[in-house]
């Protein structure tokens, strides 16, 4: 018994068929076109989570430089 009631062979031929309607071609192309769709979505990922971490260090410099400020008021 293999995957969700699938034996090895049934997978095999349903392997074998893909190949044979689509060619090994078509599908080294899908395989890559997939491939270069997962890496610009990782980079997104990578540029957005950039993005949102110079925000936040950007929002803490503003309410220290506040904070300085709030101080400096206080001492005088």
């Amino acid at each position: 018994m293999g995957i969700g009631g699938i034996s090895i062979w049934q997978l095999l031929i349903i392997l074998l068929i893909v190949v044979m309607l689509f060619g090994t071609k078509k599908l080294r192309t899908l395989g890559s076109d997939l491939g270069g769709a997962l890496r610009g979505f990782r980079s997104a990922m990578k540029d957005d989570d950039a993005d949102k971490k110079d925000e936040i260090e950007d929002h803490t410099a503003g309410a220290e430089t506040v904070s300085a400020a709030t101080e400096a008021a206080e001492k005088k």
